[in-house]
């Protein structure tokens, strides 16, 4: 049975995961957290070196865990939109600047206006936000030249962490489109884009399938690491792709929606014209598997919005929780008995693209209880997701099939509100671990395990019984969700003023 090994980069820590090709399971699981480091209000930094050390720490245990290190193939998830810069010898320059990252909020118009709105939308799928990389490249450009002119390479996070194992310096085609200076459709890099800003073009690495094998394990990495030397690795993918992956969206038909502490709806795309659709609320990415796309549609406060709400109601710390608010949230009827929440507590991406959007309960009265906020809690992230995931289809087309992941599906009641306030049936994903399964599945690939993702993902997905929509339901939060629709445009204008005087205030 080979064994495969899946690293996941994560943003506050790196995950290693052992899994079994042939019993399409994982034996094993590590997790090894590490720092953000916040030099300003508006910085995001890692260190590179702590990433590595996590990573050598989670493989050596789950590979003490087996009780084998047989491993037939590497393969990588990651963080994405960061930048790693490369100075003359191979080795990072400067702090990992990470997608959390907001100083390049300045110079995110500065890189649309290069092109025009209209044809960097066509050219790289995507309108940029703070955090991306080409953005976070132009604002070094104007306030750190001296440090852009060392740089020889900049990478993504994953990349670094593959360079210190292959020598190898390159990133994926996933990773490469979350930049915002990657042109879908060809493959490559936005040179016009890239010239324009003034970038220089030497930077940018060569960029690979995601499941290609983009070296082999070398002697001192594999020594760090407790491996056998010479095992092929894979150039791996970002996160969202990787988790798709796991769950058996390598081609069209399906639909995921994750409730994590953002939430995504993702649905792959292979136009038979080669032709990419795009909608400035939505990313279009390349996926991990060939010739094919992803629409991601993203909210920003999913689960986030529950763990704020135990932080302010008492059970902060309480191992109980979640399952308290779901029990709670299920004495409660539909609709909270009239309170609807808005999740825009650090603003939002999809549809509004606001960072002012501000939460908000309206309809809030004395008879409210804590099990009723948590109700209103998870039905306003199911509004928000559906959202999403209408967007979504209009440039996908229909799907048979939609996949709820992520911790938010491990409740019973969570999904049920969201297959009624969707209309849809949901299928909960049964694999544990789906960002690192994925990156598993792209080392097999590499390693000729299996024929290709589609392979991959049909050997490996596992699915429970769906989730039913009841009719009924859906037809009572349909009114729901049109007045849901309506608030934001009500008040937009008075979260912009908080916000703005928020500021001034402090």
């Amino acid at each position: 049975m080979p064994l495969l090994l899946g690293i996941d980069i994560g943003t506050s820590s790196a995950k290693a995961v052992l899994f079994d090709s042939d019993a399409a399971a994982v034996l094993a699981t590590a997790g090894c957290e590490y720092p953000i480091y916040r030099p300003a209000p508006d910085r995001a930094e890692q260190d590179p070196d702590d990433w590595w050390r996590a990573v050598v720490e989670t493989v050596r245990r789950v590979t003490a865990q087996a009780g084998r290190n047989d491993v037939a193939g590497i393969g990588f998830s990651g963080q994405m939109h960061g930048v790693i810069l490369l100075g003359p010898d191979g080795a990072p320059i400067h702090p990992a600047i990470i997608w959390a990252d907001q100083r390049s909020a300045s110079t995110c118009a500065a890189v649309v206006e290069t092109v025009g709105a209209e044809q960097y939308l066509a050219t790289t799928g995507t309108l940029p936000a703070a955090g991306f990389q080409g953005p976070t490249l132009l604002w070094l450009k104007r306030h750190l030249p001296q440090v852009l002119d060392r740089t020889r390479a900049v990478i993504l996070p994953k990349d670094d962490v593959r360079r210190r194992m292959t020598g190898e310096i390159a990133t994926d085609v996933s990773d490469a489109a979350g930049t915002g200076l990657f042109d879908v459709s060809r493959r490559a890099w936005a040179q016009e884009i890239i010239r324009r800003a003034g970038l220089p073009e030497a930077i940018f690495p060569r960029v690979l399938g995601s499941a290609e094998m983009a070296g082999r394990l070398t002697a001192p990495a594999a020594a760090e690491l407790g491996l056998p030397a010479g095992i092929p690795v894979a150039a791996g993918c970002a996160d969202q792709p990787a988790q798709a992956t796991a769950n058996g969206l390598s081609a069209p038909g399906r639909a995921s929606v994750t409730t994590g502490s953002g939430g995504q709806v993702l649905v792959p795309l292979r136009p038979a014209d080669g032709r990419v659709p795009t909608d400035g609320r939505l990313h279009v990415f390349n996926h991990a598997a060939p010739d094919t796309w992803y629409v991601l549609g993203a909210i920003l406060s999913a689960g986030l919005s529950l763990r704020w709400l135990r932080g302010i109601t008492g059970l902060e710390g309480r191992a109980d929780a979640y399952p308290t608010f779901s029990a709670e949230a299920a004495q409660v009827p539909l609709g909270a008995d009239g309170l609807i929440f808005l999740p825009y507590l650090t603003g939002e991406r999809t549809p509004h693209m606001d960072p002012l959007a501000r939460g908000a309960f309206v309809g809030l009265g004395a008879h409210h209880t804590r099990g009723h906020l948590a109700r209103a809690v998870m039905e306003g992230v199911a509004f928000a997701l559906r959202q999403a995931l209408e967007l979504s289809l209009k440039l996908s087309g229909p799907v048979q099939t939609v996949i709820a992941a992520g911790g938010g599906a491990e409740s019973d009641v969570w999904r049920q509100i969201q297959a009624d306030v969707f209309g849809l049936p949901l299928r909960k994903s049964l694999l544990v671990e789906q960002a690192g399964v994925g990156a598993a599945l792209l080392g097999g690939v590499a390693a000729g395990v299996y024929a290709d993702l589609d392979d991959a993902c049909a050997r490996t997905a596992r699915y429970g019984p769906p989730t039913e929509p009841d009719p009924a339901r859906h037809a009572r939060y349909d009114e729901l969700y049109a007045r849901f629709q309506d608030l934001y445009l009500h008040l937009k204008d008075d979260f912009h003023w908080l916000a703005g005087f928020g500021r001034t205030d402090s």
